[in-house]
């Protein structure tokens, strides 16, 4: 095979296309104008009840792999409510020296509401990923999001991520985060993680949740907060924050 094969055969298989998903209302019902297969999600409609639609993404590929660049853009409008479910998460694999990106880039019209409960996000040993969430709600919108990353497999340490989250609302800055876990030996010195593994979360942005002031709580200069965990496995984490997912999904129903 001659080089300029061979470069075109890289660049073929260089090219990444996002998944997008567009929700509108039509006559009080939100409804799915756009489901888009990305390179590696397929956004499938599932039955619901009630106004709003119910979204799975469906794995279409294995990732994340050297190289890969996963885009998921979600667009909810005005008054439409999204549910979406994630039944695979993600496993970044050893890149060999390599980098992977994932991205998610959330638009959330006026009194829209999304809930979106990812599945654990594990790093395996030689993975190197760049995360990213960017969410801008619009007044009266809503956005209740359960985050799961989990450094290694089992008897694994974990590689390197470090993942930014960028959150506006009604044109003002409600949440700017860059967690970076690039550094095993960083990352393990007391005060950050120690020997603790999986980082998780539940996030409400529009809406401040109801309860009481906790340690693992975080209220926001704006309408919003964080309830995040840390923990040696994901189900500690899901033990801990299941029944503030169901409380602050309540508050948002």
């Amino acid at each position: 095979m001659s080089s300029m094969t061979l470069d075109a055969a890289h660049d073929h298989v260089s090219i990444h296309h996002p998944a997008r998903i567009v929700v509108d209302t039509v006559d009080g019902r939100s409804r799915a104008r756009v489901l888009e297969q990305g390179t590696f999600i397929s956004p499938r409609p599932m039955a619901s009840r009630g106004p709003g639609v119910k979204i799975a993404l469906a794995g279409v590929r294995a990732s994340l792999c050297a190289g890969d660049d996963f885009v998921l853009r979600v667009e909810v409008g005005p008054g439409a409510r999204v549910d979406l479910v994630d039944p695979n998460g993600t496993l970044a694999y050893n890149a060999r020296g390599g980098t992977a990106s994932w991205r998610a880039e959330v638009t959330l019209g006026e009194g829209a509401v999304l809930h979106w409960r990812e599945q654990p996000f594990v790093l395996s040993d030689g993975a190197d990923v760049h995360r990213e969430v960017r969410a801008d709600l619009a007044a009266g919108a809503e956005l209740l999001w359960h985050e799961t990353l989990v450094l290694g497999r089992t008897h694994e340490h974990g590689g390197a991520l470090r993942s930014m989250t960028h959150v506006t609302h009604d044109g003002h800055e409600l949440l700017v985060e860059d967690l970076d876990l690039r550094d095993p030996a960083t990352r393990e010195l007391p005060g950050i993680l120690g020997h603790a593994r999986v980082v998780s979360q539940v996030a409400l942005f529009g809406r401040t949740p109801p309860g009481e002031p906790a340690p693992a709580r975080l209220d926001l200069a704006g309408p919003g907060a964080l309830y995040r965990s840390v923990t040696h496995h994901a189900y500690e984490a899901d033990r801990i924050l299941d029944p503030v997912w169901k409380s602050w999904s309540e508050a948002v129903s």
